[in-house]
């Protein structure tokens, strides 16, 4: 199969899937090794293919027009990510990401496209499993999520529930104070 004809398949693969769908996986399917799927990945990328690579792999992704987004910036310590997580998704919202600004090497993010509590629970039990170091160790607990809901509304109560867990830090003046 050439190289064309697969990434179609891949593509296919992709917008019949709900979840991600890992590179191991990709890769048993089309029958080529990880790091073709890799480089098949990055060529689709480059031809405008929204293709966001998770923590449990590959999704094509649609931000359906209707839905609103706003960051929030957040401090909070390793124990407490469930618990923010699930404040965000128990109040409607979607996490797309974590941002940190970082002195050195500047902006840091990475996808991570968590919509309810089983991606949450997930996502804590993969960081205690691989003890890994979350990214906002390297900025002292601050960080930024993008959170997508249908309506302002939603993000209005995700700011507050954020906010009375002392979760929510205000741009300009907590940094202020923190820098």
């Amino acid at each position: 199969m050439e190289g064309s004809e697969r990434r179609e398949k891949l593509l296919d693969i992709l917008k019949n899937s709900k979840e991600p769908v890992s590179g191991s996986e990709l890769a048993g399917k089309l029958g080529v090794s990880r790091q073709v799927i890799v480089q098949d990945i990055a060529l689709l990328r480059a031809v405008n293919k929204n293709i966001l690579s998770t923590t449990k792999g590959y999704i094509l992704y649609y931000q359906e027009s209707q839905k609103v987004n706003r960051c929030f910036l957040v401090k909070h310590t390793t124990e407490q990510i469930e618990d923010e997580l699930l404040t965000i998704v128990d109040n409607g919202g979607k996490v797309l990401d974590v941002i940190v600004s970082h002195e050195i090497y500047g902006e840091i993010s990475t996808n991570l496209i968590i919509s309810n509590r089983q991606d949450v629970y997930d996502f804590a039990m993969k960081i205690k499993q691989k003890k890994t170091v979350p990214l906002k160790e390297l900025t002292d607990g601050i960080h930024l999520h993008t959170v997508e809901a249908d309506t302002e509304t939603i993000l209005d109560n995700i700011e507050a529930a954020l906010r009375r867990k002392n979760y929510l830090l205000t741009f300009g003046h907590d940094i202020d104070k923190i820098t």
